[in-house]
Parts: structure tokens; sequence; C-alpha cells
């Protein structure tokens, strides 16, 4: 489903690239497998927690490219072997999810715990980018010249 943001090209200059970006990630990650969180830990920290029940540390990948995260889950094709399912509720179908990062946010590492997948991600700027204080030197009058 694409969005309309045609209302806010009017009243913004530059911006193009950003509702790019929105369209892109709703198209990208359509569906809702797996389920997951997005959850902001600290001013400059967040944490992402997705529920990968079934799938294995080494049947899980974690990417970041520049400015995108890419977590991906590929089972073995049948590592089921020969079972019988009467009724298969928990999904072990291949995913892949895209999560497109802010400026200067990294991945500071991923685990997996009790079918969880937790990726801790940090924005951290560059210390030119960070705000800074001017300090203000005190300085002689200055003189104004009047012609007579």
């Amino acid at each position: 489903m694409r969005s309309d943001f045609s209302p806010y090209y009017r009243d913004t200059v530059g911006f193009d690239r950003v509702f790019d970006m929105l369209d892109s990630v709703a198209e990208a990650n359509g569906g809702g497998y797996p389920p997951y969180n997005i959850e902001k830990t600290s001013d400059d920290s967040y944490r992402i927690v997705m529920a990968v029940a079934g799938f294995d540390q080494a049947e899980l990948n974690v990417v970041q490219q520049e400015d995108e995260l890419l977590v991906s889950g590929h089972t073995a094709p049948n590592a089921d072997g020969d079972k019988e399912y009467l009724y298969r509720g928990i999904a072990g179908r291949n995913f892949q999810r895209r999560f497109q990062l802010a400026d200067h946010v990294k991945v500071e590492g991923a685990k997996l715990a009790n079918g969880l997948l937790t990726i801790d991600l940090k924005r951290e700027l560059p210390e030119e980018m960070k705000p800074r204080t001017i300090r203000i030197e005190p300085g002689a009058p200055q003189r104004t010249i009047t012609q007579q």
C-alpha cells in the first residue's frame, strides 16, 4: 500500500528522500512475520526484539549495511523430517525483515535467548555534530566614530 505524501510536499523542501524511504519501508516489510518490538532504552539507545521461535543461531543472520539493517532467517530444507503435524501454529518459514536506520545509528550487538532475537542499537553522533558551548570573551567596548 503506497502512502500519499503529496499534502506535505507543498510545505517542505528537500524531504523527498524521506517520503521515498517511508514508502520503500512499507513495501519491503509487507506482512507481520516474525513479530517484533522496537524499544527505546535511553535517549540514544534502541532495542529490536524479534520472536524467532524454532530458529537456532546458525539459521539467523543480522547485517547492517550503511543505514539499513537486514534480519533474515533461513531454515534448512526438510528440517522437520518426516513429522506429521495435526496443527502447526509455530511458523518456521524463512523471512527477511528490513529496518531503515537513522543517520549515525549502529548495531552494538545481537543475542538469541528463549526464542527471542535481541538487537541493540545506539546513535553515536560525531563530535563535530554535537552541540558545543562557545565561550564569550570579554572585550574592549567599541567606539563609534562620528563625523562632524
